[in-house]
């Protein structure tokens, strides 16, 4: 939401905050308050309602005099999506992040061979996802599965997990997240 975003930096600024010191207020990182007014990422109600709150104010006072973006293409051209991971490691290419009030994070995500996500790690929304291509070993809670094309996922994602590339190739899922990370 492209007004958003300046909006959350102009109250930010008149209040005389660092993007440090509100995360602190609110209890949003830092990291996602900047990508937040950079419009890199559409935030969740839950997370703007905090950040509203640090700085003293409502949703609707927010809202009030935001008026409606013009109409965004729905489709979106494979060279057209933003990079969000490594592309040597694992790449995480998004579909449909200039969306307003995005609900939803769609990625396509390419493994390299032998790529690993790292230690399990875990975050408040759920995931899905189906292997387009290779074999992806899945870790989930006390589950651990090789997933291979066709096959697919759904789990809450306060579950620790974690993802790793099998195959001797590289490793495609188009994958989704509710609501979204980034």
């Amino acid at each position: 939401m492209s007004r958003v975003g300046a909006k959350l930096r102009e109250l930010r600024r008149r209040r005389n905050l660092a993007v440090r010191e509100l995360a602190v207020r609110s209890g949003v990182s830092h990291s996602t308050i900047s990508l937040i007014e950079r419009d890199m990422i559409s935030p969740s109600v839950d997370t703007l309602t905090a950040i509203v709150d640090a700085l003293g104010g409502t949703l609707t006072a927010f809202f009030s005099g935001i008026e409606p973006e013009a109409d965004v293409s729905p489709f979106y051209p494979a060279e057209e999506a933003p990079e969000i991971g490594n592309p040597q490691t694992i790449s995480y290419k998004v579909i449909g992040m200039n969306q307003s009030n995005r609900q939803l994070l769609m990625l396509r995500e390419t493994y390299a061979p032998g790529a690993d996500t790292g230690e399990v790690f875990s975050h408040a929304a759920h995931e899905a996802g189906v292997v387009i291509s290779g074999a992806v070993e899945v870790f989930v809670g006390n589950h651990r599965r090789v997933l291979r094309a066709g096959d697919g996922y759904y789990f809450d994602s306060r579950k620790p997990h974690r993802f790793r590339n099998v195959d001797k190739g590289p490793s495609e899922i188009l994958s989704a997240v509710t609501p979204p990370t980034y």
